[in-house]
């Protein structure tokens, strides 16, 4: 069963004169198990293909179905900083699990397994504003597993790192997508990054250049 699938989606911000079409009449599908790189170059669409996957965007015309996803079942994992400074590893981790209806004791239970699946175990107690780029990221990849997700979406989760703690960040994701049996489907406009995942779609001025039926799983 597909996860999600767009059907000749757009998304435009703005009116008029101000507007501007970031996806024109984009049609895919995410099937379970699925590694898919959406590449491009700032600008060309991708983040806004990736918020409307996971329902973060409206579409403008066309479709975006969910046919067996409810909101515990898609993660996102954000490029910029997406922790709560005020709180602990720990709590981060556990709370959007809590926020999507898991009781505090199993929401608990799931950040301890999380955090020791991304190696951040060590940082439980530790404040999320004093952590390096890398563990900060190890860390929103804890919170999404913690729900548990059939599908992990990542807008640009390297774009920030160096090179070595990029490389490390992506094995993490990759490895927690396993452990946890979620399709993932990652942004990026690095082609290292890209050739670690099984499909390319391959995102231009707005417009997906790979055809839908090459970018089904």
């Amino acid at each position: 069963m597909t996860l999600v699938r767009c059907t000749d989606v757009a998304r435009t911000f703005g009116r008029g004169d101000q507007a501007v079409v970031a996806v024109h009449g984009c049609t895919c599908a995410v099937e379970p198990g699925a590694r898919i790189a959406i590449t491009g170059s700032s600008g060309s669409g991708k983040s806004t293909l990736l918020h409307l996957l996971a329902g973060l965007e409206t579409p403008t015309d066309g479709t975006v179905e969910r046919p067996e996803l409810g909101a515990r079942d898609i993660a996102v994992v954000f490029q910029g900083p997406s922790l709560l400074p005020a709180l602990t590893v720990s709590e981060n981790v556990s709370l959007a699990a809590v926020l999507t209806g898991t009781d505090e004791a199993e929401a608990d239970r799931r950040a301890t397994a999380a955090m020791a699946t991304v190696g951040v175990a060590g940082l439980a107690g530790q404040l999320a504003d004093t952590l390096s780029g890398g563990q900060a990221q190890r860390v929103a990849i804890a919170r999404a597993i913690a729900l548990r997700p059939r599908l992990v979406l990542a807008d640009e989760p390297t774009g920030q790192l160096d090179a070595d703690t990029g490389a490390h960040v992506l094995d993490v994701l990759l490895a927690a997508a396993v452990e946890t049996g979620a399709a993932l489907v990652v942004t990026t406009h690095d082609p290292v990054v890209a050739g670690r995942l099984d499909e390319q779609w391959q995102m231009n001025d707005g417009r997906l250049l790979v055809p839908a039926t090459e970018g089904v799983r």
